[in-house]
């Protein structure tokens, strides 16, 4: 019997979100975690060296799992963000937003739904996806308003 082989390099947990694309993680990245006092919508990092290129990057916090995009850089020290995500001491990464493309695993949440945004701009729902099972439709975002599955994993 026939059977669909996937293999992959690279592969990131989903934060879902209606307006933010899933970063590929094979882009441009840094990490690091806040300090500083909590300033509301801002990514504050002594230690970091933000540069102007990072303008509309996207934020994953780490820490609590939300997600934001770079909407200004103020200083080699500090993002503003489209939301609050981020407090004193939590920790995140930052994203190119250069996805083209990438395949979903269901983790966890089966049968669930799962609303998507795929490479060709088309928002299409997978209704009752089983738990460990890929959608194999390049994807760029997965939409957190109709999306019920958990533990989702995008692959390259």
């Amino acid at each position: 019997m026939a059977y669909q082989k996937l293999q992959v390099e690279r592969a990131l947990a989903v934060i879902p979100s209606d307006t933010i694309n899933i970063p590929n993680v094979a882009g441009a990245s840094t990490s690091g975690t806040t300090d500083g006092v909590a300033v509301t919508n801002k990514l504050v990092d002594s230690n970091a060296n933000f540069t102007f290129a990072m303008l509309n990057y996207i934020v994953y916090n780490t820490t609590d799992s939300t997600v934001a995009q770079v909407t200004a850089v103020d200083d080699a020290n500090t993002l503003t963000l489209s939301a609050d995500i981020m407090d004193t001491g939590e920790a995140y990464t930052i994203y190119e937003d250069n996805n083209t493309g990438c395949v979903l695993y269901n983790g966890t949440g089966g049968p669930a739904d799962i609303e998507v945004m795929t490479s060709g701009g088309d928002v299409v729902t997978f209704s009752a996806v089983s738990s460990g099972a890929f959608i194999p439709v390049q994807v760029v975002r997965l939409l957190s308003s109709g999306t019920s599955a958990t533990n989702v994993i995008a692959m390259w």
